[in-house]
């Protein structure tokens, strides 16, 4: 849990630095990792793409966080 917690973070921060130059505060990035683990997870299956260990954890995260941060900036107009 506690690694979950720690490669969320990391992927938050390294999502908001590429979508915004900046990252979106501790607890934001936690919570924009783990759910971009998630959504990254799916489209790397989706696409039978397999990434291994931690390095592949975080990049799958920072991609799906990625495309969250854009699917709500389109959603809302924000930019």
């Amino acid at each position: 849990m506690l690694g979950g917690i720690i490669v969320g973070l990391i992927a938050g921060a390294i999502a908001g630095w590429i979508m915004r130059g900046e990252g979106y505060g501790c607890l934001w990035n936690i919570v924009l990792g783990l759910l971009g683990g998630t959504v990254g997870g799916w489209i790397f299956e989706k696409l039978d793409i397999t990434w291994q260990g931690t390095v592949g954890s975080i990049g799958t995260a920072v991609i799906g966080a990625v495309v969250l941060i854009w699917l709500y900036r389109q959603l809302t107009g924000n930019k």
